[in-house]
């Protein structure tokens, strides 16, 4: 985003210098990257923004280019050989008959076991550097659950009956972790994640085995097979090992303990799911077994799990576009003018980009309970994996009722508290306000609680979880301040 001095101080999108101010209908070319534990690729599309009062929202979509699925290339035991994957991306944008230039806004998402290699947030990094533009994010499990459960469409399947009984399963079957995301009522309830994948164990056209991840071990000696990188494995063994891997999908589905394998808590138990919906590399096989293997147990797990699944009598179904259900597309832009009532200390902490947003369902009542909304904070933080992070976080504030003293003063302790990792950092505090008092809480903050950082707080604007905001300098004529929100695209949306 950048503005034009020369033109009275109208916003714009980024190179592309379009009046925010005077068009109806915005066309923005986004791309959306996915690198995970086992395979990576790229998808472009473009946007249509249509004004909507003082903002812009997303009216259609068109998918211009996507990519071969790329088996994530490795140049080390623990490293993503980031030149080989630069030259794949390198590819599609010519593919795509795009450049890098051309390009509004994107997503960069790392998922499974690619996030844990050594250089992953380097890379992260890197592809968001060459762009300027994109939202960048590192995906834990449960934030990979999450936007599975989006993506696969599960999550639009439950509407709005908020049911707990009644909810859609979404499994993500990837590389090395399966992840599983409870939906009801429009959103993902509950969700877990085990060490289970495709590519635990890989082997080459002969059937030798090239490499064995420290899970594939345990699953092998679990399935008493004593084989090594080099040794053959036959298509007996293949299937031993993806049914052993069902049976602990199976039992996390079922919310049963399993002995060192959940990478998450375990999902209730005693959930009635009215509909499985499987996502994931391993869901290209459910949807068309016949397809060409990879040197993986991805067809085997997808046999296994197919018919273990019918056997329970519940209605299951592929994912339309299985793999790339954790990010779809790219990143949509919306943008809104914050109200007057904002406050910001110091006079240079603006402007700030790409800020991840948390929005918890807050309990503000009468009498704040400081316990309740700290807790409730810390555990927004960690389903969005940004419990440690290295980067501002802003937080969405549902502000109810009166603005006493006394409720002011338990809602900025609890906020103080609840993202104390954050601000902790030196991190700018950052407060989205629905509703008209971000100048009054900011003044709290800063007088009543002493706290001594940065602070910005805003009203005026909607945002919810996965939800990016860039917040602009000051408008001075107004007091307001132009707020770009970038959120990430799913099917049902």
């Amino acid at each position: 985003m950048t503005t034009n001095e020369n033109t009275g101080g109208r916003v714009f999108f980024s190179s592309a210098e379009r009046s925010l101010i005077e068009e109806d209908e915005i066309i923005l070319k986004t791309v959306g990257v996915d690198i995970g534990s086992a395979t990576s690729h790229i998808l472009f599309s473009e946007i249509y923004l249509e004004r909507l009062d003082t903002r812009y929202i997303v009216s259609k979509r068109e998918i211009i280019h996507r990519s071969e699925i790329l088996l994530t290339p490795y140049s080390h035991e623990q490293d993503i050989d980031k030149d080989r994957l630069g030259q794949f991306f390198d590819k599609q944008f010519k593919l795509a008959g795009l450049a890098p230039d051309d390009i509004d806004t994107g997503a960069l998402i790392l998922t499974g076991v690619a996030v844990r290699r050594r250089n992953a947030r380097a890379i992260g990094e890197l592809f968001a550097a060459q762009s300027g533009k994109f939202v960048s994010v590192s995906a834990g499990d449960g934030l990979e659950a999450i936007m599975a459960g989006h993506g696969s469409g599960a999550v639009g399947l439950t509407g709005g009956a908020d049911n707990d009984r009644s909810m859609v399963l979404n499994i993500d079957i990837g590389g090395g972790t399966t992840k599983l995301a409870a939906c009801g009522g429009g959103e993902v309830k509950h969700c877990s994640a085990i060490d289970a994948g495709a590519r635990l164990v890989t082997f080459d056209q002969q059937n030798i085995i090239t490499h064995i991840e420290p899970f594939g071990q345990k699953y092998l000696l679990l399935a008493g097979l004593d084989l090594r990188v080099g040794d053959p494995i036959s298509d007996s063994q293949k299937s031993l090992l993806a049914d052993l891997m069902v049976d602990q999908i199976m039992a996390a589905m079922a919310g049963d303990e399993l002995e060192g394998l959940y990478r998450l808590p375990r999902l209730p138990a005693g959930n009635d799911y009215r509909q499985i919906i499987f996502s994931g590399g391993v869901c290209e096989y459910i949807a068309n077994p016949e397809l060409a293997t990879f040197g993986d147990l991805g067809q085997a797990i997808a046999k296994s799990i197919s018919s273990r699944v019918a056997a329970l009598d519940i209605p299951y179904q592929a994912a339309n576009l299985g793999i790339r259900a954790t990010v779809i597309g790219a990143s949509q832009y919306t943008v809104q003018v914050s109200g007057s009532t904002i406050y910001f200390d110091p006079a240079d902490v603006l402007p700030i980009r790409n800020v991840p947003v948390i929005a918890p369902e807050l309990t503000i009542g009468d009498e704040i309970d400081e316990a309740i909304v700290k807790a409730e904070i810390i555990a927004a933080l960690a389903q969005m994996n940004l419990a440690d992070p290295d980067q501002p976080v802003a937080l969405a504030v549902p502000w109810q009722g009166s603005a006493s003293f006394a409720r002011l003063q338990g809602f900025a302790r609890a906020v103080l508290g609840g993202l104390e990792t954050v601000i902790g950092r030196g991190h700018p505090l950052i407060l989205v306000v629905r509703g008209d008092i971000a100048g009054l809480l900011g003044i709290h903050f800063r007088v009543e609680e002493g706290f001594a950082g940065p602070i910005i707080s805003i009203d005026g604007i909607e945002v919810s979880n996965f939800d990016f905001i860039d917040i602009g300098d000051v408008i001075r004529s107004t007091g307001s301040a132009p707020v770009v929100i970038k959120s990430l695209i799913f099917p049902s949306e």
